[in-house]
């Protein structure tokens, strides 16, 4: 993450580098956008069904839980397959879950549909910068690992807004299909250009404790952990709280979303203009951000301007949190430990994602859908605490020992 970007794609770059390169950012943007696609259809998949948003809010839950419980045991499994053959199969199954999402008539085998694509999107991310990596040569492995992150970073950016623009014009099903036709698209071009690769040194389960006894890294999981679940207790919901508390009409809903993602720049930005020179104080700015952004959604959504104020301090926020996590798990890891450790960040990342999502559910059938922003900051007013009294100083003592 904190690796120096590159020049733009230059003919330096074989084409037989370059075409695989591509299709795995494809495959990237597309994972991630899948993942966003149902928060922004929520209200429609719910009404679909029969059921209340925090009901068809389980979906997101479950498939934020079956990514935390694969990610570790399917590295394993893609550490003894070849390359080409598990990028491949990621991206038949992820089309697969599509295609079944689409037309899954009840909602018990929508939910189904979408734990295939999360075996698939666990799978994708313990392999993804590896294999990029492997595609190009030496030289170019910096350019490898931005497009991959440029991939994921459009996806946060753009993927929701996307999602919910084609639901609203096609329906919420055609919004899976449409997904479906451009994996495709990243399929073919995986088994046309991706070159056949020896397999790797297959991971061994021996790594694990030296990453428990890792204090900073600790840290830098439960605070992920307590991120993500502040987070997506207001952003599993964000969609039917705009159009239920805020009154926003449809449009505004989908600009609201919009301006999330697009904030999400300035937190790209703000990361590698200030990051290296202020990287506990950047951490902990970041989670105090999103604590803020949560507590002031119910209160200024009587502003017109509120719930997009709101909107871009949180998306600014999460994103530079986001990178800021994880340009610190690799600094405080080994490089033979940073693929595993990784692997555990976004299985935890997830843990918190399907958490998140059950106490908004209980926060909308409970007290209310109003005050899914007050609960969710309370989780990251915790998360903010613990950047600042212990995370704080644990990074800054990693630091000197390294």
């Amino acid at each position: 993450m904190t690796s120096p970007t590159p020049n733009p794609l230059r003919a330096s770059v074989p084409v037989r580098e370059l075409l695989p390169l591509l299709a795995l950012t494809l495959s990237a943007f597309l994972l991630n956008t899948s993942e966003f696609v149902p928060i922004g259809l929520l209200t429609d998949i719910a009404g679909a069904f029969g059921l209340s948003e925090s009901g068809a809010g389980m979906m997101i839950s479950l498939y934020a839980w079956a990514v935390a419980a694969l990610s570790l045991p399917l590295m394993m499994v893609a550490s003894r397959v070849s390359p080409k053959a598990i990028i491949t199969a990621v991206l038949t199954l992820f089309c697969a879950g599509q295609v079944a999402s689409a037309l899954a008539p009840t909602f018990e085998l929508l939910v189904m549909a979408r734990l295939m694509v999360a075996a698939s999107h666990a799978v994708f991310w313990s392999v993804a910068s590896p294999f990029a990596v492997r595609v190009v040569a030496p030289e170019h492995s910096s350019l490898a690992m931005s497009m991959i992150v440029t991939g994921t970073s459009v996806a946060m950016i753009f993927g929701l807004p996307l999602g919910r623009a084609l639901g609203i014009a096609l329906g919420w099903r055609m919004a899976f299909a449409c997904v479906c036709a451009m994996g495709l698209v990243a399929l073919a071009g995986l088994a046309a250009f991706f070159p056949r690769l020896q397999k790797g040194e297959p991971f061994g389960i021996s790594r694990l404790p030296e990453l428990g006894r890792n204090r900073a890294l600790v840290g830098l999981y439960v605070a992920t952990v307590l991120f993500a679940t502040g987070y997506y207790t207001a952003y599993s919901y964000i969609e039917p709280f705009l159009q239920q508390v805020a009154a926003l009409p449809d449009g505004l809903i989908t600009g609201a979303l919009t301006v999330f993602g697009v904030a999400g720049l300035a937190g790209s930005w703000l990361f590698a203009r200030l990051f290296d020179a202020h990287r506990t104080a950047f951490l902990s700015a970041a989670m105090m951000g999103i604590t803020v952004a949560l507590l002031a959604l119910a209160p200024l959504c009587g502003w017109p301007a509120g719930p997009f104020v709101c909107c871009i301090v949180w998306g600014t926020s999460a994103t530079a949190f986001n990178v800021a996590a994880q340009a610190e798990v690799i600094r405080t890891t080994s490089e033979e430990a940073s693929p595993v450790a990784m692997s555990i960040f976004s299985g935890l990342f997830n843990v918190g994602i399907g958490l998140g999502s059950v106490v908004g559910g209980v926060v909308c059938d409970g007290p209310g859908i109003a005050l899914v922003g007050a609960v969710g900051g309370a989780v990251a007013s915790a998360g903010a605490l613990l950047c600042v009294c212990w995370l704080g100083p644990e990074l800054q003592r990693a630091g000197r020992r390294a």
